[in-house]
């Protein structure tokens, strides 16, 4: 059974966040559409492109904060622990994000908008989830870093390899400033040296998983940073 492996805040808490944002958004949508709340009392038709363009803000979030649809989890498989960045919740993720282009195509064509904030409010929507989330996951589709207690394999984009554990002379848990993993470095038994770059596959969340596991099974071999 897959474990989550960072906390989340219960359903209730990111439902009502998330609320928040939305009715934000729909409060704020009006400078969009060059038209006053005022106007929309007194019956300017405007609810429909104002609901879509907070949905695609809400879409932008979802993309953002993703631990809300796709919990992050490790799955052990016959001894083994794969660490990845999920293909599935790419590919969904992508499918949810085209859906912010299309809001927006339409809303342009069908209303009245004011042009500059329009854009603004639409760049903003669209690029964030690219250059936050997306990017990096398309970049590092392929990546994994794969362990059980007779290899160590990995891919991180150009490069790649199985280290077998009885080939390792010891292992270095290189860490930043605030004592986080985020490169493991093997030296083998032949001197060679191989540096497994765990900041550039796209595995930020699996961090501390990752050094519990490596400090748990191969004790034997971990050299001081």
């Amino acid at each position: 059974m897959a474990k989550i492996i960072r906390p989340r805040y219960s359903v209730e808490l990111s439902i009502g966040l998330l609320l928040l944002i939305f009715l934000l958004s729909f409060f704020l949508s009006p400078q969009i559409f060059n038209v006053s709340w005022r106007e929309l009392m007194e019956g300017t038709p405007m609810y429909v492109p104002m609901f879509l363009a907070s949905i695609a803000v809400i879409i932008m979030v979802l993309i953002l904060w993703e631990d809300f649809l796709f919990p992050i989890k490790v799955k052990p498989i016959e001894g083994e622990v794969i660490f990845r960045n999920h293909r599935t919740k790419l590919k969904t993720q992508l499918l949810i994000y085209l859906l912010i282009p299309i809001i927006f195509i339409y809303v342009y064509m069908a209303h009245e908008v004011s042009l500059v904030r329009f854009i603004i409010w639409a760049s903003l929507c669209i690029t964030a989830p690219v250059v936050g989330k997306l990017k990096s996951g398309i970049k590092n589709y392929n990546d994994f870093l794969k362990l059980t207690d007779d290899t160590i394999e990995y891919k991180n984009n150009e490069k790649e390899g199985i280290l077998p554990v009885k080939d390792v002379q010891h292992i270095t848990l290189i860490k930043d400033g605030g004592k986080v993993i985020h490169k493991v470095q093997v030296v083998m038994t032949n001197k060679s040296e191989v540096t497994i770059d765990l900041d550039e596959m796209e595995l930020e969340a699996y961090y501390e998983t990752i050094d519990k596991f490596i400090t748990a099974h191969f004790r034997k071999l971990l050299k001081d940073q």
